[in-house]
């Protein structure tokens, strides 16, 4: 036997008890008579004592070592460590397994820049902080299971190998060696299937899916992740949110102690966008959105006067920090999302300050601060144009001032769904409309007459879970009716060609009998970081990319070997 207990089972009660345990070297401590090893397992740290008399091979840093002895009580308690009331008084140690000084400090708090970290991954996930995280996130995992499957789910695997399907994000693609120029899709989700899946009578079914998208990375994405992935027949909305809620107040229960008070609020997109200025508001905190288009559309300013709309945000306490530079790195800010500057007006003792003064009346200035109730002290921020461009800039300007202001509570969780999305949105790029979730998602039965007329009128059917600013899964109900998908099909420019080609396995299912059904899907990565309190989905993830999608332990991706590149019928262009 290498082990009888892991290190953090052990404690008062374990006194005189005799010990075997294994682990790696955290630190050494030689005082001459008595030398002090902290041991490392999953658990967490104990500390050895090894007395004057008892043979210690030569141990370093990250060695992994057996020690036997006695568990004994502390003189004194270390509070930073679980185990800080007991050491043990080595009898026998024994290295396993002798390391090199390592390339990083391996603690939470570490002196590696993230690519040495993701260079050398296995120590770097010997840091307790990266372990607590897996821990959480297979704990998630474990709460999905259990209650799925209580709630009368059954799990079921779907292809990761399948077809090419447009109107998402961009597939990674495997070639076929048995039909060369044919090619295989990564999924980017079950949806087909766990459509076809209801079409089969299955009634409910989950998945732990992973799944594939080539696209751009950022902190809370990555090229490959994981969906809790949901589907169900013969439920309206109402139930399938509340199912979903049952879920998630278990999981933040039995993961972090946290309860979820439920039923959670619904929040109208249009209201989201308008008054936070994101589709995915963080509400733990307020710096609301106002509307001062009555108020500065009447001003002499051509950036106002043919504005659609104009929007304020009052950043209290703010005014007198805001320097010529701030207000030059606010008009840089807005230039990244197509606005040429930005409206900034100080809210002095003397007055409010301005450089866009000129170009109004003191009644109008009086107006705006009235409206937006701004105190002295206070940062007013103003953009102008159309409507959704300006509230999601602004969004962006609200998430930074929260965290600057320090508005933002550590450990505070605020859940909602947003929902009554617009079914399409318009690309003036490719002159047609997309899909705003995707294509089988079904309208709302109240908007659902604008198809034929106005499509940028009709709403979707469907709901996104949004905790913290991010959102955490997203779903709807499907189109069971394959008159009603065909014709969302030619709204967005789909011909009777390219849907047979593209989707005909799937709408030939849809006339032996289709059930109402709806599904959603949450981000096991994105609801890991937020449960492990962090903003870096690498974070949750045991072997992430980098930001160029990239892995610098393995240096996939590269090149293969030619023979391989011939049985695929594939040759590379310089």
């Amino acid at each position: 036997m290498l082990r009888s207990s892991y290190n953090t089972d052990l404690g008062l009660k374990d006194v005189g008890k005799e010990v075997l345990l294994v682990g790696w070297v955290s630190k050494k401590r030689n005082l001459g008579s008595l030398v002090f090893i902290d041991l490392r397992d999953r658990s967490g740290i104990i500390q050895l004592t090894v007395n004057e008399g008892v043979e210690i091979p030569d141990i370093r840093n990250e060695y992994v070592i057996q020690a036997k002895g006695k568990v004994s009580k502390k003189d004194v308690a270390n509070k930073n460590l679980k185990t800080g009331e007991i050491e043990v008084i080595v009898s026998k140690i024994k290295v396993l397994s002798k390391a090199k000084t390592t390339p990083m400090i391996i603690a939470d708090e570490t002196d590696a820049l993230e690519d040495l970290r993701l260079k050398y991954r296995y120590l770097d996930l010997r840091r307790p902080c990266l372990q607590e995280n897996l821990k959480k996130r297979a704990k998630i995992v474990h709460c999905a299971h259990e209650y799925f499957d209580e709630n009368g789910f059954i799990e079921v695997e779907t292809p990761c190998l399948t077809l090419s399907t447009p109107e998402g994000a961009r597939d990674y693609i495997v070639p076929s060696r048995i039909t060369h120029g044919a090619f295989y899709a990564l999924p980017q989700s079950p949806q087909l299937f766990k459509q076809l899946l209801m079409i089969g009578g299955m009634e409910r079914y989950y998945q732990i899916a992973r799944c594939f998208r080539d696209e751009d990375l950022r902190q809370d994405r990555q090229p490959e992740f994981t969906q809790i992935d949901m589907e169900m027949s013969f439920l309206d909305q109402d139930e399938i949110l509340t199912i979903m809620e049952g879920f998630l107040k278990k999981t933040f229960k039995e993961t972090i102690g946290v309860d979820i008070k439920t039923p959670l609020r619904r929040m109208d997109y249009f209201e989201a966008v308008d008054v936070y200025g994101s589709d995915k508001p963080d509400t733990r905190f307020g710096l609301h959105l106002i509307d001062v288009t009555d108020v500065l559309k009447a001003t002499e300013f051509n950036g106002y006067k043919d504005a659609q709309c104009i929007k304020a945000m009052v950043c209290p306490g703010c005014a007198a920090e805001t320097s010529r530079k701030v207000i030059d790195n606010l008009t840089l800010e807005a230039k990244k999302f197509g606005f040429g500057g930005i409206g900034v007006y100080k809210v002095m003792e003397s007055g409010v300050e301005s450089s866009l003064l000129k170009f109004m009346n003191e009644a109008q200035v009086k107006d705006l601060v009235n409206k937006t109730e701004a105190k002295v002290g206070d940062l007013i921020l103003v953009l102008a144009g159309k409507h959704d461009p300006v509230c999601f800039a602004m969004g962006a300007l609200r998430s930074q001032y929260a965290r600057k202001l320090g508005y933002i509570k550590p450990n505070t969780y605020d859940l909602l769904w947003v929902v009554n999305f617009p079914l399409f949105e318009y690309s003036e790029t490719e002159g047609r409309y997309k899909a705003l979730h995707h294509p089988f998602t079904r309208p709302t039965p109240e908007t659902e007459k604008y198809l034929d007329t106005d499509p940028s009128k009709v709403l979707s059917a469907a709901y996104d879970i949004v905790i913290n600013g991010y959102e955490a899964g997203g779903g709807s109900l499907r189109i069971y009716d394959q008159d009603m998908q065909k014709k969302i099909f030619n709204i967005l420019g789909f011909s009777d060609e390219d849907i047979v080609r593209k989707f005909g396995y799937f709408v030939k299912a849809f006339e032996f009998g289709t059930p109402p059904h709806g599904g959603i899907a949450f981000g096991l990565e994105r609801l890991s970081m937020i449960i492990c309190g962090t903003d870096n989905i690498r974070d949750v993830i045991a072997f992430p990319k980098n930001l160029r999608a990239a892995c610098p332990m393995s240096s996939a991706p590269q090149g293969v070997d030619p023979d391989q590149l011939k049985d695929l019928g594939i040759k590379i262009e310089e």
